[in-house]
């Protein structure tokens, strides 16, 4: 497994069974929250939530769920407060990590991940450790059924897009973060659709794994995926295969 191949993750996210559904619902409840009492609970002026309600509708979230999440966030009701905390780290293997966190607790999260990757054979690493060896950008994933790669060149580029690249499992869009909310709001006028859309941190350098390695890189994603504080992972393993 590749944990910095986006769109395997994004084929993994659209194959969540019922029962994982609560807790995709809870951590979408607390990114909202967050993005509410930093921005506004208005999607129109705010871009992170704006992402973050598509996400939400993708999901198929409820509603109820959705209101009470941005309400929590602008004051309008009582709630626990979180934060965003973003950990650096070093898996099996020498592979690079960046773990974003909304957490109401920072000393309970570090304690988890670090038992997490120590158990693993890795570490936390300081502020700055690993960052270098990533792009921290905005980064659109579009189906190839979508849209031409002309017409995407054109209406991305046009928006600020950085640069536009095409593989074999589709396209991708990368922009400035700064540029992040006029690019994404250029797609979305021209009617297209991204299976992704996010500020993400994408390896600049890889790190190829054997097979003993892999599996215990795929053991460690499993694991932070299933933390409820865990919000975001990056990492620059090879892709498989």
């Amino acid at each position: 497994m590749a944990g910095h191949n986006k769109w395997s993750k994004v084929k993994r996210q659209k194959a969540v069974t019922d029962s994982r559904k609560g807790k995709v619902f809870s951590r979408l409840s607390r990114e909202i929250t967050v993005a509410a009492k930093t921005g506004g609970g208005d999607p129109e002026a705010n871009a992170r939530l704006r992402t973050l309600l598509a996400k939400a509708r993708e999901a198929n979230m409820p509603v109820d769920n959705v209101d009470r999440a941005i309400k929590k966030g602008t004051g309008e009701l009582p709630g626990v407060t979180y934060e965003d905390v973003t950990y650096e780290a070093y898996g099996p293997g020498g592979v690079a990590f960046v773990v974003k966190v909304t957490t109401d607790n920072k000393n309970r999260a570090a304690a988890d991940l670090r038992s997490l990757f120590t158990k693993s054979g890795g570490n936390l690493a300081g502020s700055g450790a690993v960052m270098f060896q990533f792009l921290h950008a905005g980064q659109f994933l579009v189906a190839k059924d979508t849209t031409t790669e002309e017409r995407l060149l054109e209406v991305a580029l046009e928006a600020g897009a950085d640069d536009v690249i095409t593989t074999d499992d589709g396209h991708e869009v990368r922009c400035d973060v700064h540029a992040f909310d006029a690019v994404q709001h250029a797609l979305e006028s021209a009617g297209i659709r991204s299976e992704s859309a996010e500020i993400a941190y994408i390896p600049v350098t890889t790190v190829p794994a054997d097979a003993r390695t892999a599996e215990t890189l795929a053991e460690l994603h499993d694991q932070l995926d299933a933390h409820d504080d865990v919000q975001q992972v990056f990492s620059n393993e090879e892709p498989a295969g």
